[in-house]
């Protein structure tokens, strides 16, 4: 592979523009508004990531392999698939979003969404790192327009982490994580996946990754804001992450 250096520094970049979402914990007067917002610009963003990205590209990967009926069947089947995964997850980790304590349902909000971004990010990180070795040009657009996606990401983890444990380290900590799962992509590419990534394993894992986002958007990030009793504030905000990630659709 050609410029495998410059893939891992813009994956890097990339996903590192995470941490710029961890700046709101940062600012002086936290308010409810403050998590309200972020919640729901976080929520638009991730079902606009869904619907708009995701679920796109995973049709035009596997449609290449297969016809045009089986091509919806299999993205059904991984859609479904990603929002099971996600509800089991639920299941399973401590606390409910109908739980009364708002502190126990943020901090889930917060832990779920990380998983989520870690399993976005990373095949993310692997089209990135592919994209640059066989052109830059390609890479650095598709590199920007991660970066700018990445970063409301950011915030639907460290908001709800840092107002349910009021740890600014831990927020941070987590959302680095969820950070750095992009260029563990581009890493497994080059020692192990290059050889093994097909379309069609792509796109599977495309509609896959568009469950789990767009199950969190609508069942664990609005609910959450909802609780906090302002739905123009929630729903100004939905709107306007939606937009914002269409735009960044867009530049992509």
């Amino acid at each position: 592979m050609e410029n495998v250096s410059t893939g891992f520094i813009l994956t890097i970049i990339a996903g590192l523009s995470t941490m710029i979402g961890t700046i709101p914990i940062f600012l002086k007067n936290k308010t409810d508004n403050i998590i309200i917002s972020s919640l729901s610009f976080a929520a638009g963003v991730m079902l606009c990531v869904s619907l708009t990205d995701l679920l796109p590209e995973s049709f035009s990967l596997i449609f290449k392999e297969k016809n045009m009926f089986l091509t919806i069947v299999y993205m059904l089947i991984f859609v479904n698939i990603g929002i099971i995964f996600t509800m089991l997850i639920n299941r399973y980790f401590p606390g409910n979003v109908e739980n009364k304590e708002k502190s126990n349902g943020l901090y889930r909000v917060g832990i779920i969404s990380m998983l989520a971004i870690i399993f976005h990010n990373i095949p993310e990180g692997i089209a990135t790192f592919m994209a640059t070795t066989s052109n830059v040009s390609l890479g650095l657009s598709l590199a920007i327009a991660i970066a700018l996606h990445n970063i409301p990401e950011g915030i639907s983890i460290s908001i709800p982490i840092y107002y349910a444990t009021k740890n600014k380290f831990k927020a941070i900590l987590y959302t680095l994580i969820s950070g750095l799962s992009e260029p563990l992509g581009a890493l497994l590419t080059y020692i192990f996946l290059s050889n093994f990534i097909t379309d069609n394993v792509m796109g599977y894992l495309f509609s896959f990754i568009a469950g789990i986002m767009g199950y969190i958007a609508i069942f664990e990030l609005l609910p959450t804001s909802k609780k906090y009793n302002n739905k123009f504030l929630t729903y100004l905000f939905f709107i306007i992450g939606m937009l914002f990630m269409y735009i960044t659709h867009i530049i992509k």
